[in-house]
């Protein structure tokens, strides 16, 4: 085998180098979708509580968006039904599929939000459940996508585990993640955790998202940490 397939010489080797550490979870999502007729309450078409509440109070007007880690489709639909110019991506086809019989108007794509071609700049970044999802190395190539993508003045906005809520993702350090080779259903951050992740980008809001009862139009678990960043 030569040198170049065997050795790492630059950093994005070095990141998929550590990817294969996990389980690709692509296998997993499209099964996860595969079946529509499961009670999940995040399949229903209901967009997140705090997405609305953000739009409703002028925070987020309406631009270009890019939902990142669409699902289904609920938020992206949202998002144009207010008059945003949307985009999303999933890595799922099962979830891709089913969000393009929900809101053809938005222009869906498939693939890993790492390597799809996206073309900034957008107004808002949104990200419902996919940061919580990602091994932490990836968080380079996250952060690197909102330094690239994400317009002067624009927002990323995104729900995530909690950390200390109960039915939330895991809290355990970096690096065991890498000794047990899985994510363990998503990592579960503290709002001073968010902060100083996304350091770089001004917090206007971060939360618990409110929950919603059944018959409410709107999507909301408490066990997410909602959060608001202004570029």
């Amino acid at each position: 085998m030569g040198g170049s397939a065997r050795h790492v010489r630059d950093v994005d080797g070095l990141l998929r180098m550590l990817d294969t550490l996990f389980p690709s979870p692509e296998p997993f999502w499209d099964h996860f979708y595969e079946d529509r007729d499961r009670d999940v309450p995040f399949f229903v078409a209901k967009p997140d509580e705090s997405l609305v509440s953000f739009v409703d109070a002028g925070v987020l007007r309406s631009g270009r968006a890019l939902d990142l880690g669409c699902g289904p489709g609920r938020n992206a639909a949202y998002l144009a039904s207010k008059g945003f110019d949307v985009e999303a991506v999933d890595l799922s086809a099962a979830a891709i599929a089913w969000a393009r019989e929900r809101a053809p108007e938005v222009r869906f794509r498939q693939g890993d939000v790492f390597t799809t071609n996206l073309t900034g700049p957008y107004d808002l970044l949104y990200d419902s459940g996919c940061f919580h999802h990602l091994p932490p190395h990836r968080r380079i190539s996250y952060l690197d996508l909102v330094d690239r993508l994400l317009a002067p003045g624009g927002h990323l906005a995104m729900s995530c585990f909690a950390a200390g809520a109960e039915r939330a993702g895991t809290a355990v350090p970096d690096d065991q993640l890498y000794r047990d080779g899985a994510v363990h259903g998503g990592l579960a951050f503290t709002s001073d955790e968010l902060r100083a992740i996304f350091t770089d980008l001004t917090p206007v809001e971060i939360r618990r998202m409110r929950a919603q009862p059944p018959g409410s139009p709107t999507f909301g678990e408490d066990f997410l940490h909602v959060a608001l960043f202004r570029r």
